[in-house]
């Protein structure tokens, strides 16, 4: 099963991807390849695969890859190697932005996909933003801020809908979502 969290950035995906993981341990999660330069945090092959502008072209033109997107004018991708291994003995919980998930729910026919879309009003966002630990800059702030209503667009591909106001209640009702999706395949 392919759980899909998504929600425009500073949404709180990858910090609930990373709590879903650590708390169910027939979870696990794959990192995106990215053109984007890492951060102070990051840690290659961990958070995202790093590759350079040309590495990622040729993964597309090899077709290594199941969707892609430019995001804050870098690439994004999911590797279908990555995913096809993983899916096979894990629930896989990825962060995939809303074209992303258009994509995936797409071209995957064979799995099981869940889609959850985590909410934030717009004054929340900005304010988590600009107290981020790697400090963006305003630029960069606007352009996230300038994607919101776009994301907001696209509410209806998923399967759930959680206003993300608290990370201990959101990560727990995420659980029992997956919990439950599980089920329903055995």
């Amino acid at each position: 099963m392919l759980v899909i969290l998504s929600g425009v950035a500073g949404a709180g995906k990858d910090t609930i991807r990373k709590a879903l993981v650590e708390r169910m341990e027939d979870a696990t999660t794959i990192p995106s390849f990215t053109t984007r330069e890492p951060r102070a945090d990051d840690i290659p092959g961990v958070t995202y695969n790093f590759v350079s502008k040309e590495e990622f072209e040729k993964m597309i033109d090899n077709d290594e890859i199941y969707e892609y997107d430019i995001h804050h004018n870098n690439y994004y991708g999911t590797s279908k190697k990555f995913l096809n291994e993983k899916a096979k003995d894990y629930i896989v919980i990825k962060d995939i932005d809303v074209n992303g998930t258009e994509n995936l729910k797409n071209i995957l026919k064979d799995v099981k996909i869940v889609t959850v879309f985590l909410r934030v009003p717009k004054d929340e966002l900005q304010r988590r933003l600009e107290n981020r630990i790697d400090k963006l800059s305003h630029e960069e702030i606007k352009l996230r801020l300038n994607r919101f209503d776009y994301e907001e667009s696209k509410i209806d591909l998923y399967d759930y809908v959680i206003k993300n106001d608290n990370l201990e209640k959101t990560v727990s009702i995420i659980q029992e979502i997956i919990e439950q999706e599980s089920k329903l395949d055995t």
